[in-house]
């Protein structure tokens, strides 16, 4: 025997005594492997969520194991721990488990005999750590629900068997897999819309000054529809209002007849979104794709949720407030802004000549608008609501703008909805009080979100005492507090909570809300004919809702 194959074979013999290579005399056998080939051990095979009976939930394999393998490896796992003793691994003759409870579950970490232990606890307890990120509870759908995210996860912990250097926060910017392809991508579409949205713009202004010029000439226009069935229009001024009355495209507008001189009777509402409307139709006949945008009115998403009533009729009133408040986190009202404004819409021509009732318990002091075909001395003696010239009709078909309210103030016993935050520091970081009281009893209001930032990299936080339900997002590092009603009877509640960091760190505060009831006590009680003054069947739909709502 060489003495190159004798210092081999003392090798080989250190590192596994068992080796089959060897027979009992210690002589060498027919398969032997130079110093050189040996590879080094595969140190982490496995990190996989179970239940206490060893059902896995979750599991990750970092080595070539086929699934009957690592069931089997799991499934007997339970059965080797041994209840009267506290450790945290157990063996076996191949494998070593390393494992730490987490309620009802189990994280392990299947590792091979000879790895560092000490090294796999520290892997571990980085583990455990990554699953309160992605999971809002421990429990067994919770991570069936958030598989995905766990192993893109433990891919970033362990590579090829053996731990990478990494932390909790690289692991989260890691998986969120932030693209400046993406970002450059998203930036010149934006471009693109923008320049797209000017040149609509500027079509829509040569059809303008085409119509104009049509005017003037005496020729026909295009067909751009007026205010009511037998409008004509003139050189007048009042055929050129384009205030807040914003009337909706028609089907098919018939193209106007020749225009008469002289002044004109016809009320012109809502000439420019026509023409915008009108544009792109004709885009859509040459055969070009538009996708449908708000290009007249800008309608908040909470808007959009609540449908019209099922029992429209032909006389409908959209009342609708939005509200902008701005509060400190110690207390005192920075800016309260509200606007709201009464929609009409006929379906009915018959009754287009009517008069809205309007009744007025505001006790704040709004500042109320008629638009300027509205007769302002009929509303401000009488609280009626109508055409200056009875004899014209309400647009029909149209949502027409005929009443708006704007109320700012700075005064705190505006607030309709209090919140207050109070996060204290304390040894292990911060414990969180926040409270809400709603000022206005004769609201009620639906869907309340209430937003907490939290500091990024902590966790999830431990939740103390709480009225309603709450909900985090990891990714995005808020915590929501959701409150399906807040009316009179639940006028007050309160969230406790602990998690590590500032008290800066959990603001600014942003509430979300909508509601049935107007903030301004303003409501249309009655609808009557103008000839005859007899009632008319309407119905009306309310909606208050947020526009910003923050405590900063």
């Amino acid at each position: 025997m060489t003495e190159c194959n004798l210092v081999a074979i003392l090798i080989r013999s250190i590192d596994n005594p068992l080796d089959k290579n060897l027979d009992n005399g210690g002589n060498s056998c027919l398969d032997f492997k130079p110093l050189n080939s040996f590879s080094q051990p595969q140190v982490l095979l496995a990190a996989a969520v179970c239940t206490k009976a060893g059902k896995a939930i979750v599991s990750r394999q970092f080595v070539e194991m086929t699934r009957t393998r690592i069931e089997g490896l799991l499934a007997a796992f339970p059965k080797l721990m041994n209840t009267g003793k506290q450790h945290t691994f157990v063996e076996t003759e191949s494998v070593r488990y390393v494992y730490q409870p987490m309620e009802k579950l189990y994280m392990v970490l299947i590792t091979t005999k000879n790895s560092n232990i000490l090294e796999d606890l520290e892997t571990l307890r980085l583990f455990s750590r990554v699953i309160p990120e992605y999971c809002r509870a421990l429990e067994e759908n919770e991570i069936s629900e958030h598989c995905f995210d766990l192993i893109f996860a433990f891919d970033e912990i362990v590579a090829l068997g053996y731990r990478e250097n990494v932390n909790l926060a690289q692991i989260r910017t890691f998986t969120e897999m932030d693209s400046h392809e993406e970002k450059v991508f998203r930036a010149v579409r934006e471009t693109q819309e923008r320049e797209a949205k000017a040149e609509m713009r500027r079509k829509a202004k040569e059809l303008q000054q085409a119509r104009r010029d049509a005017e003037r000439q005496g020729k026909k226009a295009p067909g751009f529809g007026g205010f009511g069935s037998s409008a004509v229009s003139g050189g007048s001024t009042a055929a050129m209002i384009t205030e807040t009355i914003i009337e909706t495209d028609k089907p098919k507008v018939a193209p106007a007849p020749a225009r008469p001189s002289g002044p004109s009777k016809a009320l012109k509402l809502g000439a420019k979104g026509k023409e915008v409307d009108n544009f792109v139709d004709k885009l859509k006949s040459e055969g070009e794709t538009i996708m449908s945008s708000s290009m007249g009115k800008r309608t908040s998403e909470a808007s959009k949720m609540h449908a019209p009533p099922i029992n429209m009729e032909s006389v409908h009133m959209k009342i609708e407030e939005k509200i902008t408040l701005t509060c400190g986190r110690d207390g005192g009202l920075q800016n309260m802004e509200l606007h709201g404004m009464i929609m009409l819409r006929i379906s009915d021509d018959k009754y287009g000549r009517i008069r809205l009732h309007v009744e007025n318990e505001d006790k704040k002091g709004v500042q109320l608008q008629t638009h300027p075909n509205v007769d302002k001395k009929l509303f401000t003696a009488e609280s009626l609501i109508g055409l200056k010239n009875p004899e014209k009709s309400f647009p029909v078909n149209s949502d027409v703008g005929v009443l708006k309210w704007r109320l700012q103030t700075t005064e705190e016993s505006f607030i309709p909805l209090t919140i207050n935050c109070w996060p204290s520091e304390s040894g292990n970081g911060c414990d969180v009080n926040i409270e809400y009281e709603l000022q206005e009893d004769n609201l009620e209001l639906n869907d309340v979100v209430i937003t907490i930032p939290l500091p990024s990299g902590v966790g999830a936080p431990v939740i103390g005492e709480i009225d309603g339900e709450y909900r985090h997002d990891s990714r995005r590092n808020t915590l929501e507090w959701c409150l399906p009603v807040i009316d009179a009877k639940n006028k007050s509640g309160s969230l406790e909570f602990s998690i590590a960091g500032q008290p800066n760190d959990f603001f600014p505060v942003q509430v979300s809300f909508v509601s049935k009831k107007n903030y301004c006590n303003i409501q249309v009680t009655k609808v009557t004919q103008v000839d005859g003054n007899s009632p008319v069947r309407f119905s009306t739909e309310t909606t208050f809702l947020v526009d910003k709502y923050e405590i900063l």
